[in-house]
């Protein structure tokens, strides 16, 4: 059964006003508002960039960061990883019963790496 355009307006109405707030707020944050709500008192502090609220360095990027930090990211994207694998395993877990052993395997495996890397000083941020 086709339906007359008619029952169609108000989807359209909602449309069009959809798009109309839209570009009305886009308009009005980017270019009305700012000229005359907030204060424009530049200073030097300011006008300097920075990352993270970091200061940039002076020597541009010639600064050397610590071992310690990209340890901390692997052991990070190896656990993550572990996550990754243990989701789907954990929905199909009531249907593949016989997979409990290879998953109980693989969770010792990583166990046993994050018991080694505890044991190095891989976490310590302070060594």
């Amino acid at each position: 059964m086709i339906q007359p355009p008619a029952s169609f307006l108000p989807v359209l109405i909602l449309l069009l006003l959809a798009l109309f707030v839209g570009a009305a707020i886009l308009v009005l944050s980017g270019i009305i508002l700012p000229r005359f709500l907030k204060p424009h008192n530049p200073r030097e502090g300011k006008l300097t960039p920075y990352e993270c609220g970091v200061p940039l360095l002076q020597d541009g990027a010639r600064h050397r960061y610590s071992v310690k930090f990209y340890l901390v990211a692997m052991l990070f994207i190896l656990f993550d990883v572990e996550v990754a694998f243990l989701l789907p395993w954990a929905v199909q877990y009531k249907t593949h019963l016989a997979s409990f052993w290879g998953m109980l395997l693989f969770v010792a495996t990583l166990l046993i790496g994050y018991v080694y890397a505890w044991g190095k000083g891989a976490l310590d941020w302070e060594r």
